[in-house]
């Protein structure tokens, strides 16, 4: 018994002394590892601002050909698809009851000139004797309106010969405008009635050609409270570039001509158009295509770094900023648009302000970071 109460204390002795061993050689706490970030330092630069707005082509010039006599078509005189020249006959009517009607109107343009010098004689020679009352002062009233009669039946002849000669020179349907000619409703020997409702084919002109697009009446105020804040400078001459449906580059330059007065009450758009060169009429209307519109240039523009942007509960854009002693702050800001890979800032940042850009996720407002610089990628324009 006593045997055993000796082992028991033995024990207790040896756990005791384990654990006292264990406190003793227990390390003391490491110091903790301050966070490594990379940063962006912010600097001014030239900002060119543009917006893309999708758009459909348009004709520069449209003419819907229609004849202006009515008659059978006798001749088709261009081909489909092809290139036209103001003044080109396009279509032959009939000519040869036109030419009668012509003919006829000068024969009796004939006759009654033919007729007037007699009327013209008989009223002078009356005029002479009621002066010497040799005739009643009737007689030689009725001789001079004989003789005005004859004068106007001259007038209504000419005026009849004009309208036959240009019903026979509107025969030939030609192109009032030089452009590329669409598809024939109607073929040779189809009757047709002067201003029928039905064009017998369409002229485009598409060298320059309209591109219209849409913009919100909301952009456009906010662009005009920055151009007269004086935040964006503009030189009156907005340039334009497009996009095609392919994703290809269209690669002539165009230029901004007007912004429509009306804004449309079901969408809350303007419509604004533009014209471009169509040499090698690439641009067919009815194109659908994006426009690039240049709005105005920002001289001390600041570009941020879209990772380190990011966004709070409300969706408002935020970012981490570094103090002089490399603590964290948080900005709320006002982002304007995305150019390339990054964030054009309206508000919240100033020159000289380091962005976190990595590393965001590690750190929080309030803490103390070590800042790297930033290794950025070229930024896509």
């Amino acid at each position: 018994m006593r045997m055993n109460r000796t082992v028991s204390w033995l024990a207790v002795a040896g756990l005791v002394g384990v654990v006292g061993a264990a406190l003793g050689c227990r390390k003391a706490p490491a110091p903790q590892m301050v966070p490594e970030v990379a940063v962006q330092t912010l600097q001014p630069e030239r900002v060119v601002l543009t917006t893309e707005l999708p758009g459909r082509t348009s004709p520069f010039l449209v003419a819907e050909i229609r004849p202006q006599v009515n008659g059978l078509i006798l001749k088709r005189l261009f081909q489909e698809g092809a290139d036209v020249k103001e003044g080109q006959v396009l279509y032959q009517i009939d000519p040869g009851p036109y030419q009668a009607v012509l003919d006829q109107a000068q024969a009796s343009l004939a006759a009654a000139e033919a007729s007037l010098p007699s009327v013209q004689s008989r009223a002078e020679r009356m005029k002479k004797l009621v002066g010497v009352n040799a005739v009643g002062q009737q007689e030689a009233d009725e001789a001079e309106a004989a003789y005005q009669k004859a004068v106007a039946a001259v007038a209504a002849a000419r005026a009849q010969v004009e309208s036959a000669r240009i019903n026979l020179a509107n025969t030939p349907i030609k192109a009032p405008i030089s452009g590329r000619i669409g598809l024939s409703s109607v073929t040779v020997g189809a009757l047709v009635t002067a201003h029928q409702p039905l064009a017998l084919t369409t002229v485009q002109q598409m060298d320059p050609i309209y591109v219209d697009v849409t913009q919100s009446s909301a952009d456009l105020l906010k662009l005009r409270a920055s151009l007269e804040s004086g935040r964006l400078k503009t030189d009156g001459a907005r340039k334009v570039r497009l996009v095609l449906e392919n994703g290809q580059a269209y690669p002539l330059e165009g230029r901004f001509q007007f912004r429509d007065v009306t804004v449309d009450p079901g969408t809350g758009a303007v419509t604004l158009r533009m014209v471009f060169p169509n040499p090698r009429q690439v641009l067919l209307p009815g194109m659908f295509v994006r426009a690039i519109v240049e709005d105005g240039v920002d001289e001390q523009g600041l570009l941020v770094m879209q990772e380190g942007v990011t966004r709070d509960a409300k969706g408002n854009a935020t970012a981490l900023v570094l103090d002089p002693q490399n603590k964290v702050e948080q900005r709320t800001l006002v982002v304007d648009r995305a150019i390339g890979n990054r964030w054009h800032v309206a508000e919240g940042l100033k020159a000289g302000d380091r962005i976190i850009v990595e590393g965001v996720q590690k750190v929080r407002p309030g803490a103390v970071v070590k800042a790297v610089p930033y290794a950025a990628q070229p930024a896509k324009q």
